[in-house]
């Protein structure tokens, strides 16, 4: 009753004011139209029947729709500390930013993190370091079967659709690249001009959908993507079996964003939803999934070629691998996305719950590898917030060759991890189509901010590296970095898991594996 009082005590004051701004002086129409545009509010609050909230508290239950909208931006800047903000902290942002504005990215008075705390992990120092090389490091992409290989630097960007990102973030992306000589994946919307713009050198992601070279009912379309991959940007060409974000599901884009543009880059109907399937209709089993493989690379004219997946069941994998064994073909690199990754939008269930964590993925794919006696042939590349030197070599020890990332590359651009990516109202132009968004993006200054980032970051993982007495990545072991499973007993990555020796799998395998690898089948998933 008492909230009725007051919408009533309201209701009079907007009356009076109006009374009193048509007897007495027209300054009262100050208070009089605030008052009135309140109280019609109010009335619609009491006769809606969408928000049970609204109707028992007029006007004033919309304070609790303005607090909800405000929280995460009121926990980013006033609530969370420096290390604890998720799915990026402050730290690490932080880090990202300065590294792009080419500003020091120091740390005063020691660390804040607990480093004692059960899952800590740190990096083993050597009592004899030595100096880091000159030139950065670089991984060479390409198998027996590849008659164009390619050097690989330790990050690159990851996958991330024109589409998903504006032309000008695209652009950006692209142009750091070129600036830096570092790869671009272009995520599975298909090969647009804005990927093309500046010249980076092109990872040209295939999704399920196969955008860019498909066929009217959503098939392979050979002729084009060979005509396609032969450009020479093309450096690499990735078959994407599945991503972290959202592992096993079809992505599905609204047809109110398949501009002309879109629709053209795409090869699908403007204006018209477009859904892709959570499964590849070209290949239905582990044999031949490695025979469309081998396909692509004789389409593409001999550049590498390789999938990335979020691992699942290690059977499936090993699975893979033996029908890499029985058709005497490999892929020239695999890329494990961790269920960790990020993505515009993804179902709240599956981004917490679907999908193999990176360090287990990643460990788990290298294993399969050296085990089936392929790993020599393969590289292996690790996305899932990726960020930083310690990061790159964290995941090179658990046996990467190499990195993507995409969300700190985001950052890099201007994200301010506002997290409006699934809205179209991304503030800083990055994540939307808005083309009054976008034009805020300078595509120059942040081309150079991206090549910055990648230039120190890479830089810091060599330092980080030779400070562990390590020159060449291919010198880390596992006994380099260690886990805190409890407050008062570190292991190191060498006694936490199984590593197993070349071609094992094959002969006698240990007992924790040798239960996927008979149920593995090259003719079934």
């Amino acid at each position: 009753m008492r909230r009725f009082v007051v919408f009533l005590v309201a209701v009079a004051a907007a009356v009076a004011a109006l009374a009193l701004s048509l007897l007495l002086s027209p300054w009262w129409w100050f208070a009089a139209v605030p008052l009135l545009a309140l109280t019609l509010l109010g009335v619609w609050d009491l006769v809606q029947s969408r928000h049970s909230v609204l109707r028992n508290y007029p006007v004033l239950g919309h304070l609790r729709f303005l607090m909800e909208s405000l929280r995460p931006e009121m926990q980013q800047y006033f609530v969370e500390r420096n290390y604890d903000g998720r799915p990026y902290d402050r730290d690490v942002r932080s880090i990202v930013y300065e590294r792009a504005k080419q500003q020091e990215a120091e740390e005063p008075f020691g660390t804040e993190r607990d480093v004692y705390a059960s899952g800590h992990e740190f990096l083993v120092p050597s009592l004899r370091p030595v100096d880091p090389p000159e030139q950065p490091p670089a991984v060479r992409i390409g198998g027996p079967d590849c008659t164009r290989p390619y050097d690989m630097a330790l990050l690159n960007v990851s996958a991330m659709s024109f589409g998903a990102l504006s032309g000008n973030a695209i652009r950006a992306l692209n142009k750091g690249a070129a600036l830096g000589g570092f790869a671009h994946d272009t995520g599975e919307g298909g090969l647009s001009d804005h990927h093309l713009a500046h010249g980076g050198d092109l990872v040209w992601e295939i999704g399920t959908g196969y955008f860019g070279c498909r066929t009217r009912e959503g098939r392979f379309d050979r002729a084009e993507f060979a005509d396609k991959a032969a450009h020479e940007h093309v450096k690499c060409v990735s078959l994407k079996l599945s991503q972290g974000a959202k592992p096993g599901i079809g992505g599905v884009l609204p047809g109110g964003k398949v501009n002309a543009e879109i629709a053209h880059v795409r090869d699908v109907p403007e204006g018209r939803t477009v859904v892709s399937p959570p499964y590849h209709p070209e290949f239905g089993t582990p044999r031949q999934l490695v025979l469309f493989l081998a396909e692509l690379r004789q389409l593409a004219g001999g550049k590498p070629v390789g999938f990335k997946l979020c691992l699942g069941s290690r059977t499936q994998f090993l699975a893979v691998c033996k029908a890499m064994v029985a058709e005497g073909v490999t892929p020239d690199f695999v890329i494990v996305d961790g269920s960790e990754g990020g993505t515009g939008a993804a179902p709240l269930e599956f981004a917490d719950h679907l999908g193999t964590p990176l360090t287990e993925g990643l460990i788990t794919v290298h294993n399969a590898l050296v085990g089936t006696g392929l790993r020599e042939n393969i590289r292996i590349g690790a996305s899932g917030k990726v960020a930083t030197g310690a990061d790159i070599v964290k995941r090179l020890v658990q046996g990467a060759d190499f990195t993507n990332a995409a969300r700190a590359m985001m950052f890099a651009v201007g994200c301010i991890q506002a997290q409006r990516c699934h809205t179209n109202t991304c503030p800083v132009g990055v994540a939307t189509q808005d083309p009054r968004r976008v034009r805020a993006l300078d595509v120059a200054d942040k081309a150079e901010r991206v090549r910055h980032y990648q230039e120190a970051t890479v830089r810091g993982a060599a330092q980080i590296m030779a400070a562990m007495g390590v020159r060449d990545p291919r010198e880390l072991h596992p006994a380099q970095l260690m886990r805190r499973t409890t407050a008062d007993l570190p292991v190191s990555y060498a006694h936490l898991h199984d590593w197993l020796e070349r071609g094992q799998l094959a002969g006698q395998p240990p007992a924790t594996w040798a239960a996927d690898w008979a149920a593995a089948d090259p003719d079934r998933f």
